[in-house]
């Protein structure tokens, strides 16, 4: 019986901390392809259980197996791996550049890559993502140049956003990628907006919003169900559970909710978790959630459980808060390799094709970057003009920055 007498405050622990043995044993992983594909048009209610449980695909020998499975073919798969492995490697030397003093800042993906990468293939031209600043794969697997990535990241004299924004904060509305907010959870009702305009509009576009497990907790993410709710808005919530908000748990921002999946569940939203290092089973409930929204079906939460290998950003250090082995404990292992090892199960991949592959990749990622740096860094060669300053900002530009213009001598 819970004591009546003295108050006492609760904060959340995590289950292991730095020096410790990595402990994952909360994570309740259910069997490949064991849970129910539900008709799209399915009454939210009669499937609150799956906000508790992981759609998974892929086992652990490399079979694609259950109802979720079969929605790709050999091609898509190995463009998919290509993608993946492309972010891959254009992380690790963006990483390396700034560390090389290129460019100011950077944030890595690595361990998340099935999730913008598959994503992204189950989306239409015109769909509009609100993207957090990890989910680069959306580019890359739309074919949005590197060169153009890069050029942002260093802030260069052909950087496409003119040095106006923080490196990696991309922004390319033909390739339905809306420009990426500093400040958490803004985008997140952004996009039901942006929905249900394209709703009132008669046109044929739905939204995806983007959100972190930490980024939950603002107020943001929950005003954003309320109107994704009340007006079924074409939208898809889209909530990255990587274990880690920068150095603080998943644990604090969930609450006692259990899965971030399950808030959804107070709104009426259907509400689904998918193994987010499972390139398959990503893509299958992305395919899912869009088209109910295309349906006028109303908007569907998915929670993605997967694991931020990387540090948060080039100014972290995990070490400080986490084993340094928790990642390789991490029990829903490597979303390139798991890829890999199904395309090789049907053969159709190698173990030297797959070393071939990378080697071709890297070679594309180190011309890009040449490219890219022929346009200046942070510290050396071109950089936007001073006239950026004050182009793109207003239809009219108004009286005092027309004479700030002139003192300028641009």
């Amino acid at each position: 019986m819970a004591d009546a007498g003295m108050l006492r405050f609760h904060v959340p622990e995590p289950e292991v901390r730095p020096g410790g043995t990595p402990d994952f044993s909360n994570v309740t992983i259910p069997k490949a392809g064991s849970v129910p594909r539900p008709e799209v048009d399915v009454d939210p209610r009669t499937i609150r259980d799956m906000a508790f449980s992981i759609i998974r695909v892929l086992n652990r020998a490399g079979e694609a197996v259950g109802p979720w499975a079969g929605l790709l073919t050999d091609e898509e798969l190995l463009e998919g791996l290509r993608h993946m492995m492309a972010l891959r490697t254009f992380d690790a030397r963006m990483q390396m550049a700034q560390r090389q003093g290129k460019t100011s800042f950077y944030m890595q993906h690595l361990g998340e890559e099935a999730v913008s990468c598959a994503f992204r293939k189950a989306l239409k031209p015109g769909d509009m993502n609100f993207p957090t600043y990890r989910q680069a794969g959306l580019l890359i697997a739309d074919g949005y140049p590197m060169v153009a990535m890069m050029n942002q990241i260093y802030s260069n004299e052909a950087d496409p956003l003119k040095g106006r924004q923080l490196p990696i904060m991309y922004s390319s509305k033909e390739h339905g990628f809306f420009s990426i907010s500093g400040n958490l959870a803004t985008q997140y009702i952004q996009a039901v907006g942006w929905a249900m305009a394209s709703a009132i509009s008669n046109d044929s576009c739905i939204a995806a919003a983007w959100i972190g497990d930490g980024s939950t907790a603002e107020s943001d993410f929950h005003a954003a169900l309320v109107f994704a709710s009340t007006y079924k808005a074409p939208v898809v919530l889209n909530v990255v559970n990587n274990q880690w908000a920068i150095s603080t748990f998943q644990g604090i921002a969930r609450g006692g909710s259990g899965t971030f999946a399950a808030r959804g569940l107070g709104f009426g939203i259907p509400s689904l978790r998918v193994d987010g290092n499972d390139y398959l089973a990503v893509h299958a409930v992305a395919k899912w959630a869009i088209e109910r929204a295309r349906r006028n079906l109303g908007p569907t939460l998915v929670e993605y459980v997967t694991y931020r290998v990387g540090a948060h950003s080039s100014s972290d250090d995990p070490s400080a808060y986490r084993p340094k082995a928790e990642s390789d404990a991490w029990p829903l292992g490597d979303p390139i390799i798991r890829l890999k090892n199904h395309l090789i199960h049907k053969q159709v991949w190698t173990e030297q094709r797959h070393i071939q592959a990378e080697a071709e990749i890297l070679e594309t990622v180190i011309a890009a970057q040449k490219e890219a740096e022929s346009h200046g860094t942070l510290h050396a060669g071109g950089k936007p003009s001073t006239r950026d300053m004050f182009e793109g900002v207003y239809a009219e530009t108004p009286p005092h920055l027309r004479r700030q213009r002139q003192q300028a001598g641009v």
